[in-house]
């Protein structure tokens, strides 16, 4: 760390009179006006200071909070900057959640790819950390919903190249932390007891300089000057043991927590009763949670030590909660009962915060991503609302949030809440049995059950790990909780879905080639071109040619290549498929056209038509899902083709036939319309604004300007070819629905030609049924309930009549030999019927007492062996006897078992010999 000691020496630190001090009880580097401080001033070091004892000019809502912090900065030169969604994997595909401003600038606009949308700028930005879920209402500071207040500032170094999107400087350090100063001022605080921690940072292969800003014992910002990138032969090493070298960009990444601003303003025992009291009123009083004059006194003193609870400090969350005890005076039990019932209900509150952000972002719950994560902290909340005794439904507990921050699909929300609880429900019922396996094992093995099979449990099943501890504890097996157990779930499900190893190798066989031209974009209606080849390079079955422009599509988005064929004056080759690579499109061809020659290239007109339909009806039917299903359907992924297309869609529940018929409907009035379907390159800022992030449904396109399609409403970032009007794709239809995973479901459908000729497969096979069950096509549903009624009634019969049968067998109407095994009577019988007759025989003998052994050659030698109770015999054991001497095996439990094999022949000799069998096993 002190290779960086020079990045904190500020001009604006010397002027302002501050003095650099180490912290004599962590070690930390500080600066700070008052030359008298010891420590650090963050707990542990030093306990929360400001409860009850504000030091603000006066106390602030959020809203106000919120408003007063963007007001300052856009009266200090920044521009205001409209929050972006929770889900980042909207804008881009590393990370999952937004858990910083400065996340929505990455990586276009760090990199310097793309400019910001304002310069400096300043934002408000709804932000979910889900490593903080275990700190979530025992710190008192925690929240994993947030808003990360935030100015930036994006510069490049004098001598940095042309490249970037944006040049000079703007700020950095000394200015952030004059401009840090002056809020501060502005609202009241005395400056002296403003601390400036140095905490150097790191993250996704960049660091910089930072410092953490202390007040009365909490944090309340980060200013970070992101500056660095890795390399092994940097000058900096930095905390993570890596190297890092200054990069040509620097950009300022400040963070300022609005719950803890607003927090330290009221001087609330917690940052929860500041951010949400209404609910935490609320869920007290339904819970039944009231406590003395007393008490409330207790709870006030162990909040300003809360900070010890921290999980990421403590050695554990118990010794944490002995130590308070102690420096309070207090038991230890009486403490832990009188504080975790009001964590939960803190954490509750938090918890539907982050519900309201997620699910009224449009995550959709499920078994992977963002989906997963959503579902996680869903059932957590609904444990902790039963382990409180707070028994309000959790959808109106999320709805109230909802409302608070003015989401306007608050029905979707609360109905995807109840649909997941009742998942909840039958996820339980299952996963008991499960546990109760699990801890009879561990039990008899000695060892408390480990945290690996725990988070399994919880992966799988859903099952919280203090309920694994309650029903392990009937088995007599232990379970050790990790204070850290959801942290540790979520990092399981913090990489998204498309996340994959990235093979950095370049060909460099296209480095000195240039990007090809796409002239499918200028006329997607064209098929035929002229072009020369640039190059020709021979793979092991066939070639790749690359031409200077091209009006073949390459394989992306979801949408096959063209094909075709490329001519010369001598000689025609096939083109099968086409891709593309750094800007270069490769043409795969069966022979070489030659270097050099002069081509006239053909696209598979037919093919093309199909796959253009089939594209833009991906489009219409997302946009008629949406609203017909809600506003939360986004895609999951889409496969076009030229029979066929599909499309897989984020929805908390199955796709009935009565939406699909209105999706159908839909999608088939807007081709009906004939609207035009058009295309634009905007600049990526301006797309986004007006737009939002569903423009990228199939995905995130490089580059400062996109290309856009328009069809009917619908806006989407897409590569793909399209029809020049809705009319030309001809009509939609939908051919089938299925659920692809949990949270996922998948519409196929065929456009065009393709639709008139499912169309038809499907009413032949309407019209042939009608043929063979002799009515019109109208009657034929009608018709087939009869028959199938009527088959299930002769199927009854006929059951009925076995058991007649073999009611009748067990009562002497059948030709089996009696023996004696022991006390008890055994009926040995070969019955040449199916198994089902075989049983009920059985069962049938078992109910007057007797052990019941058949045989039958029906279908291979089989065996079916029945004993009643206490008769000394396992027929498990018998038919795994018998069943050898046929060739096969069997077995079962030791009241009723089956087997057999494939020896017909040997049938008759084992049932002879079977009495001597059940002795034998009778005796051991």
């Amino acid at each position: 760390m002190s290779e960086l000691a020079d990045a904190y020496r500020l001009e604006y630190f010397e002027e302002e009179g501050f003095e650099r001090k180490e912290c004599p009880e962590c070690g930390a580097h500080f600066w700070t006006r008052d030359h008298d401080r010891v420590t650090c001033g963050e707990p542990p070091c030093e306990e929360y200071g400001f409860i009850e004892n504000a030091g603000f000019d006066e106390e602030y809502s959020l809203e106000e909070m919120r408003e007063t912090f963007l007001s300052y900065f856009e009266d200090n030169d920044h521009e205001r900057i409209e929050p972006y969604p929770v889900a980042a994997n909207r804008w881009r595909d590393d990370v999952l959640l937004t858990q910083a401003s400065i996340y929505d600038f990455q990586p276009l606009v760090t990199s310097g790819e793309t400019p910001p949308p304002a310069n400096p700028l300043t934002i408000s930005q709804p932000c979910i950390r889900m490593q903080d879920i275990d700190n979530v209402g025992k710190t008192g500071r925690h929240t994993m919903a947030f808003e990360m207040m935030a100015h930036h500032a994006f510069n490049t170094r004098e001598d940095a190249p042309d490249e970037y999107a944006y040049e000079g400087e703007v700020y950095w350090k000394d200015q952030t932390v004059e401009l840090c100063d002056g809020f501060f001022e502005s609202m009241g605080v005395d400056l002296d007891e403003v601390i400036y921690i140095e905490d150097p940072w790191v993250g996704g292969g960049n660091a910089g300089p930072a410092i953490e800003v202390i007040f009365r014992g909490v944090e309340l910002a980060t200013l970070v000057f992101m500056s660095m990138e890795q390399d092994s032969d940097g000058e900096y090493e930095m905390k993570d043991g890596n190297r890092y070298t200054p990069m040509d960009t620097y950009i300022v990444d400040t963070g300022y927590g609005l719950e803890r601003w607003t927090w330290v303003s009221q001087g609330t025992p917690t940052v929860y009763e500041a951010v949400y009291p209404d609910m935490i009123a609320f869920l007290k009083d339904n819970a039944g949670l009231e406590h003395t004059d007393e008490q409330e006194e207790l709870v006030h003193r162990a909040a300003k030590l809360a900070g010890h609870m921290d999980i990421d400090e403590a050695e554990d969350m118990e010794t944490a909660r002995g130590e308070i005890a102690a420096e309070l005076g207090v038991d230890v039990d009486e403490l832990t009962e009188l504080m975790e019932p009001l964590e939960d209900i803190y954490a509750i509150a938090d918890h539907c915060r982050t519900l309201a952000y997620m699910l009224g972002d449009g995550i959709v719950p499920s078994n992977v991503g963002t989906g997963y994560l959503a579902r996680m902290v869903l059932r957590r909340t609904k444990r902790l609302c039963d382990t409180v005794g707070v028994d309000a439904p959790l959808d109106e507990l999320v709805d109230m949030q909802a409302e608070r921050l003015g989401y306007e699909n608050r029905d979707t929300i609360r109905d995807i809440v109840r649909t997941e609880v009742e998942k909840y429900r039958e996820t339980l019922e299952r996963g008991g049995r499960r546990v109760e396996t699990l801890a009879e094992e561990y039990a008899e093995k000695g060892e408390p059950i480990p945290t690996d099979e725990l988070i399994e449990l919880y992966d799988s099943h859903g099952i919280q790990p203090d309920m694994v501890a309650e029903i392990a504890a009937d088995a007599g097996a232990e379970v050790a909780v990790p204070d850290d157990f959801y942290s540790l779930v979520a990092k399981r499900h913090d990489t998204p879905e498309t996340a994959e190893a990235v093979d950095d190798e370049e060909d460099e066989r296209f480095e000195d080639l240039p990007e090809t031209e796409k002239l499918y974009y200028d006329d997607q209606q064209r098929t035929q071109f002229e072009a020369v080849v640039l190059d020709v390079f021979e793979r092991e079955d066939g070639y790749d040619v690359v031409l200077d422009q091209t009006m073949f599509y390459p394989e992306g988005g979801g949408q096959p290549a063209d094909t075709g064929t490329l001519s010369t004056d001598d000689a025609t080759v096939e083109v099968d498929d086409v891709q593309i690579e750094d800007g270069v499109i490769l043409h795969r061809t069966d022979e070489t056209p030659g270097k050099g020659e002069f081509v006239n290239g053909q696209v598979d007109a037919t093919r093309r038509r199909q796959l253009m339909r089939h594209h833009t009806a991906t489009h219409i039917v997302i946009h008629a899902a949406r609203q017909i299903l809600g506003e939360h359907i986004r895609q999951a992924g889409a496969q076009k083709g030229v029979d066929s297309s599909r499309i897989d869609m984020r929805h908390y529940d199955r796709i009935s036939r009565d939406d699909v018929k209105r999706i159908e409907s839909l999608a088939n009035e807007i081709v009906m319309e004939n609207t035009a379907v058009t295309q634009e390159w905007p600049d990526r800022h301006d797309a986004e604004t007006e737009h939002g992030f569903d423009l990228y449904q199939g995905g995130i396109p490089p580059g400062e300007q996109i290309r856009l399609i328009h069809v009917d409403d619908d806006v989407q970032a897409c590569g793909g070819t399209h029809v020049a009007r809705t009319g030309d794709i001809g009509s939609i239809k939908v051919l089938n629905t299925e659920r692809v995973q949990d949270g996922v479901e998948r519409i196929t459908f065929a456009a065009g030609e393709a639709a008139l000729e499912s169309t038809q497969r499907k009413e032949d096979a309407l019209y042939e049924a009608a043929e063979i069950l002799d009515v019109s096509p109208e009657d034929v549903p009608e018709t087939a309930e009869r028959f199938f009624e009527e088959w299930k009634g002769r199927g009854k019969e006929i059951e009925d009549l076995k058991e007649q049968l073999a009611a009748a067998r067990a009562g002497g109407g059948g030709g089996g030999e009696e023996v004696a095994v022991g006390e008890t009577t055994a009926v040995v019988d070969r019955i040449d019927a199916d198994m089902g007759e075989l049983r009920a025989t059985a069962n049938a003998l078992v109910e007057e007492g007797k052990i019941a052994v058949l045989g039958s050659g029906e279908s291979g030698a089989q065996f079916v062996v029945a004993v009643p109770d206490e008769s000394g015999v396992n027929a498990g054991d018998v038919v795994g006897e018998l069943a050898s001497r046929v060739g096969g095996g069997g077995g079962g439990p030791p009241d009723f078992a089956q087997g057999g094999g494939p020896n017909v022949e040997d049938l008759d000799e084992a049932l002879e010999d079977a009495p001597n069998v059940l002795r034998q096993i009778q005796d051991a």
